[in-house]
């Protein structure tokens, strides 16, 4: 699918635009649509957008992924993939707001899917998520497990659209991929990310809020690792239109454990504070990614202490370049 014409939601956001990069980076034409939600500093994500506008040209649509107005303006194109990255995120907020989360990522996928029916587009990759698994105790979590659980509001959402795609994908033969990320950190990683957050709280002398006693896991992955089984995806030439695949790091970290990380790479002492576990967090997360390597070719090679000395180099340039 080389040269093609992809539209990428969410691509001013910290995975999107990692992906935005390589499209361009392999000449592919790409629009991006992209709501700024202030969910954080928009900013943010602006800058995200100009640093990734040095890699090349590409054409961003502001708006929301259910709106009418906003499918309106993309059905002035051609594309020959979509690339769904844009949702709601976090699973502590969307306790707070279920109706916006299903909305954006239920709606708003369906809108998407009615898109790539009305103008033929053949390839649809969903960003997913490993919450779709709930707090399943049968690990490491594989693609087939039956049965899912989820325990938010988010999670509901994300499983929500892949069935809907599982439906498409039926009905109007197309090749719907659902890409389940499993805890995905690096450079231009959300501030309210646990790894990053930790990161500035640390360097700040403040406390760490740490739910629960350290013990819970989380399968930390790099981004890049996330960005190149995206890419494989985009490639991806399986007979089967409808495909779910693992992305994660295929180990478990400790919260204690990357806590620990993060005080080594800054040279200081994390301060815990500790608090009761929270309602809508999963104990442990562990990916079974033996699928994405035979299918995608996906091979994590970051791990997790590579990677935040990465995230801290990017932050230091980053701050120099916001002064």
């Amino acid at each position: 699918m080389a040269n093609s014409k992809i539209l990428l939601t969410g691509g001013a956001g910290f995975i999107g635009s990692h992906v935005l990069e390589a499209l361009l980076r392999e000449g592919h034409e790409v629009v991006v649509v992209d709501n700024l939600d202030p969910y954080y500093a928009v900013e943010s994500k602006r800058k995200n957008l100009s640093d990734v506008s040095k890699r090349g040209d590409f054409e961003v649509i502001e708006g929301g992924i259910e709106s009418r107005d906003t499918i309106e303006q993309l059905c002035k194109h051609s594309f020959q993939a979509i690339i769904h990255l844009a949702a709601k995120a976090g699973v502590r907020p969307s306790l707070e707001d279920p109706t916006g989360y299903y909305e954006t990522n239920v709606m708003g996928t369906l809108r998407l899917l009615e898109l790539a029916q009305k103008k033929g587009i053949q390839r649809f990759i969903l960003g997913s998520s490993s919450s779709v698994y709930g707090d399943n105790p049968n690990r490491p979590w594989k693609e087939s497990d039956a049965d899912l659980a989820p325990i938010s509001p988010y999670a509901s959402s994300k499983l929500a659209a892949e069935q809907m795609g599982h439906v498409f994908s039926k009905l109007y033969d197309i090749q719907f991929i659902a890409l389940r990320f499993f805890t995905v950190f690096g450079p231009r990683q959300r501030p309210d990310l646990a790894i990053r957050k930790f990161i500035e709280l640390t360097e700040e002398r403040k406390p760490i809020t740490v739910f629960g006693d350290g013990s819970t896991s989380r399968d930390y992955t790099y981004v890049g690792d996330i960005v190149s089984g995206i890419m494989a995806a985009l490639k991806y030439e399986g007979i089967k239109k409808f495909e779910v695949f693992n992305l994660g790091q295929g180990s478990p970290v400790t919260l204690s454990e990357m806590v620990a990380v993060v005080g080594e790479a800054l040279g200081l002492d994390p301060i815990i504070n500790r608090q009761d576990f929270q309602p809508g967090d999963v104990n442990h997360t562990l990916a079974d990614i033996s699928r994405a390597k035979t299918a995608l070719a996906y091979q994590p090679t970051t791990k997790l202490r590579e990677g935040v000395e990465v995230l801290l180099a990017w932050r230091k340039n980053w701050n120099r370049s916001s002064e």
